[in-house]
């Protein structure tokens, strides 16, 4: 049984009450190639994806944007009601201004919103945000992701659930209730654990399920499924991505994902029978998106994959990440990380930059690093 949530217009659909849950995904292209990035929002939405979001970050993706927005007018009336783009704020959250008008919802995350105008107390800010989203009739969606936490909440116990219940008790004093709320942590049992404390603190707020860094699939799926499908069960969730590490032609399997698991939960069927653990090697890989900033991420985390199967029952994690965003975060969380720039790859262990390599360097390098730890735990044991 859905518990009840508020409804919250996006664009033409709802979130929230007894609307269907929403399957969305996010445009793998880089949002300044325009021809590109209006294909691929057309594949996701064909695809059943209720929601597109893509990235824009800078005057160059804005201008992109509104070229985007002209292509999307000129669509038969059916097709264009069909697509609701969300845009993602990173750093530059002022951009919101300019590509409000262009969108049915703005994703800030509360973690990116101190990197910018320090001077400027965080509650101002996100008073502007409502501002803008009140004037454009949008809506808003307050993403907090383990890889960007806020920096004042992370010595707390659960500083995703703190920095998202405190959003969202902000939102509620400005007055405005059109927004939903996601908590993504790239481990599942920390995805069931977050989401479960924010519907019992805020029952009425709509929520955005996922787990970010999944992965490729099919692990990618079964690490998404192990955390989704208990809260859908359980009635919690009303908009769902299964965020995917895959190449922008199959871009479309995470919405086939989704769709796929609300099938089986619409229809009663339970496949998760205990919470996923790595048994194990674990290796975190984020979703292949227009951040990325070498397209050559998505190859590497594969051959990652390949590479380290000599050492799948080790119990160490290697995260494999392809911007700026989670980038730091999980790398530095991991014994291996890789953070993947234009040109070359950051190797870090355990937090420590080990140095920086190109694409065609950094396999065996991972690999010697690996092995060196491989022997330390040997020894250790």
């Amino acid at each position: 049984m859905r518990k009840p949530t508020r409804e919250v217009r996006i664009g033409s659909l709802f979130l929230g009450q007894n609307h269907p849950i929403v399957v969305q995904s996010m445009c793998a292209t880089k949002t300044q190639d325009v021809d590109a990035t209006f294909a691929q929002i057309l594949q996701l939405s064909s695809a059943g994806a209720g929601i597109v979001r893509v990235a824009v970050d800078s005057p160059a993706d804005a201008d992109a944007l509104e070229e985007i927005h002209r292509k999307i007018q000129k669509l038969e009336p059916a097709e264009r009601e069909r697509i609701n783009l969300s845009v993602d704020l990173q750093e530059n959250y002022r951009i919101a201004s300019r590509i409000a008008p262009l969108v049915a919802k703005i994703r800030y995350n509360p973690g990116h919103l101190h990197h910018v105008e320090k001077e400027v107390p965080w509650r101002e800010k996100v008073r502007w945000l409502v501002r803008v989203a009140r004037e454009n009739d949008i809506a808003l969606r307050i993403g907090v992701n383990c890889g960007s936490i806020d920096p004042e909440k992370h010595a707390e116990n659960d500083p995703i659930f703190s920095s998202a219940l405190e959003h969202a008790d902000w939102l509620s004093e400005l007055g405005f209730d059109r927004f939903c709320v996601s908590l993504k942590d790239s481990t599942p049992e920390t995805v069931l654990h977050v989401n479960r404390l924010f519907a019992e603190k805020r029952p009425e707020i709509p929520l955005h399920l996922g787990v970010t860094e999944a992965g490729i699939p099919p692990l990618g799926i079964v690490k998404s499924r192990a955390a989704l499908e208990p809260l859908l069960f359980e009635g919690i969730g009303d908009t769902l991505r299964i965020s995917l590490t895959v190449p922008n032609d199959r871009k479309q399997e995470e919405v086939e994902a989704g769709r796929a698991l609300l099938a089986d939960v619409l229809a009663g069927r339970h496949t998760v029978s205990s919470m996923w653990k790595p048994d194990g090697l674990n290796i975190i890989s984020c979703p292949s998106c227009s951040r990325v900033q070498n397209a050559r991420f998505v190859e590497l985390a594969m051959q990652v994959h390949a590479m380290t199967t000599y050492a799948k029952k080790i119990p160490l994690t290697i995260a494999v990440m392809g911007c700026r965003v989670n980038g730091p975060g999980e790398t530095d969380h991991a014994d291996l990380g890789l953070w993947c720039g234009p040109e070359s790859v950051n190797l870090k262990c355990r937090g420590t930059l080990l140095g920086s390599f190109s694409y065609d360097e950094i396999l065996p390098r991972l690999k010697t690093e690996l092995d060196r730890l491989i022997a330390g735990n040997i020894s250790e044991t």
